[in-house]
């Protein structure tokens, strides 16, 4: 009998000594590549590094779709890409018409009937790159779904990282390159959740 309990306190002690082991493992995966700090809501730490406001920023959205992005050069300060809508787009009736494809940074966006001409159409659909201001946001910032209506805070930025300068488009008017909001997040608050 005592050897029975012997021989289940060693499995026992086995099994906490691996579980142990994968969560040493998984702390270590978890390291932070100082280049990144930014992208996870910490202070730079890269002397080329820097980050300019260009202006304040609020506005309220609904989020069309969100990217994750680690790999390319624009992730060591923007983790996530939001496709957004505004003003009459963000009723859910309209942005459940329009659909959406991220990729590389860019957003791709159809709607087959706008309420309004197309012009005006493309001023209200946009792609926003999502810097966040501290920790807490980091996380904050991963959790929209699509059909969430946001309060964004922050400010509109420029990057600078070695050769890379990366600017914020200030107004709504653009398409293609340029146009889209570079953002460091200080607030978000949901204020709607709609399934589209």
């Amino acid at each position: 009998m005592n050897k029975k309990l012997i021989y289940a306190g060693l499995l026992a002690l086995s099994a906490f000594q691996v579980h142990a082991f994968q969560s040493t493992t998984s702390a270590q995966k978890v390291e932070i590549n100082p280049a990144f700090n930014i992208a996870n809501g910490l202070a730079p730490t890269e002397q080329q590094q820097k980050i300019s406001v260009l202006e304040p920023f609020r506005g309220e959205f609904r989020i069309l779709g969100s990217k994750e992005y680690n790999d390319d050069e624009q992730a060591k300060f923007s983790p996530i890409d939001y496709a957004v809508t505004r003003g009459l787009f963000t009723h859910p009736e309209i942005a459940r018409q329009i659909s959406i494809n991220q990729y590389d940074r860019y957003l791709n966006w159809q709607m087959a009937k706008p309420p309004i001409p197309a012009q005006y159409a493309t001023q209200l659909v946009s792609n926003m790159h999502i810097i966040p201001a501290n920790p807490e946001i980091a996380k904050e910032i991963k959790k929209v779904k699509r059909g969430d209506l946001v309060r964004l805070t922050g400010d509109l930025v420029q990057v600078n990282d070695k050769d890379l300068v990366w600017k914020s488009a200030l107004d709504w008017n653009g398409v293609g390159d340029g146009a889209c909001k570079l953002i460091r997040v200080d607030s978000i608050k949901w204020l709607e959740n709609q399934k589209l």
